[in-house]
């Protein structure tokens, strides 16, 4: 695509995640009628359905929509950054990784704020990332390398976070809907403390597109063209890391978004990183934005975690990808 054919789309993906937003704010327990929430959105009178819009429902929409759009970049610069179709925040293990310290420190340091949890969980991440690149020599190795060494890393913090989890007691039943991903009772406080992160790691993307760029090539090729790999491979992964070490504390694990966001983008066939990153924010923005819709439509008046509604479309893309990577995996990144 061209660059305008390009900046068309994500404008069309933005006004779909927009559309997805507002039908969230008429479902629910309390069905809303558009012209409703159109009044209460135009001016607010403290009712109840300007509690409903203004305190529950609008602030989750957001940071559903803030959330996909960070765990998609994450997911493109942690794909690129190992040339690697089936890295993402998920499957290298960096979710996991922000998630079990994050669990820890709930249970056992109570009195910590939760002001540091974007940091503990920036740290875990890198930590678990780190272990699942060196399995596949440095993210260099086949695919299914990489994918197995993030999947035995998810596993073994898994087993941590269930282990505590056992120690919780009555504690349990809050974590167990948190570590399976979602945006109930999100408020703006959530959405001002996810965002910094979330901004920060898809901004800073943008900005180092170029860098972000040169490691589709190869190693020797980058370094040829000037690219110092000691000092950007780090910064480019701890990047990567960061809109998850956002998201993890106020949504918990969602899966496959940062895996089939920046698939989607590629087949569109933006011209330039940037625009690809763009579309990959996009992407992630209408698609966590349109399952939490779901999530809390599906079953009224209960709700299903985000995460769920997110597995069950990611799961068949991956087994897409790992059967196509048995045939060839040559091209699936440029």
């Amino acid at each position: 695509m061209s660059p305008r054919q390009s900046f068309l789309a994500i404008g069309l993906i933005v006004v779909a995640a927009m559309l997805a937003a507002m039908l969230g704010l008429l479902v629910g327990a309390k069905t809303l009628s558009v012209e409703t929430a159109i009044r209460v959105l135009l001016a607010p009178d403290g009712k109840l359905e300007s509690v409903l819009i203004w305190t529950l429902r609008l602030p989750r929409s957001l940071a559903a929509a803030a959330g996909g759009a960070g765990l998609a970049v994450s997911g493109y610069v942690l794909q690129t950054l190992t040339r690697n179709p089936l890295a993402d925040p998920g499957i290298t293990g960096v979710t996991a990784g922000s998630v079990a310290p994050i669990v820890c420190c709930f249970v056992f340091v109570p009195w910590l704020s939760p002001a540091y949890y974007p940091f503990i969980g920036l740290a875990g991440g890198l930590a678990a990332a780190s272990v699942t690149f060196w399995v596949s020599r440095g993210g260099q190795g086949r695919p299914l390398q990489l994918a197995l060494g993030g999947v035995s890393v998810s596993l073994f913090l898994g087993a941590i976070t269930t282990y505590v989890l056992l120690l919780t007691g009555p504690q349990s039943a809050s974590l167990l809907f948190w570590l399976a991903g979602g945006f109930q009772g999100r408020t703006w406080s959530h959405l001002l403390y996810m965002l910094p992160w979330t901004i920060a790691g898809v901004v800073g993307a943008l900005l180092l597109r170029r860098v972000i760029g040169m490691f589709m090539l190869s190693d020797h090729a980058a370094a040829g063209m000037g690219l110092q790999l000691g000092l950007w491979k780090p910064l480019i992964l701890i990047l990567a890391v960061i809109p998850v070490a956002g998201v993890a504390p106020i949504a918990g694990p969602v899966a496959f978004v940062g895996l089939a966001a920046p698939h989607i983008a590629r087949l569109l066939k933006p011209r330039g990183t940037g625009w690809e990153i763009g579309l990959s924010a996009a992407l992630g923005a209408l698609i966590v934005t349109v399952a939490d819709v779901f999530a809390r439509s599906i079953a009224i008046p209960r709700e299903l975690p985000v995460g769920i509604v997110t597995a069950l479309f990611g799961g068949p893309i991956f087994i897409y990808l790992v059967q196509r990577g048995r045939l060839s995996l040559a091209g699936e990144m440029r």
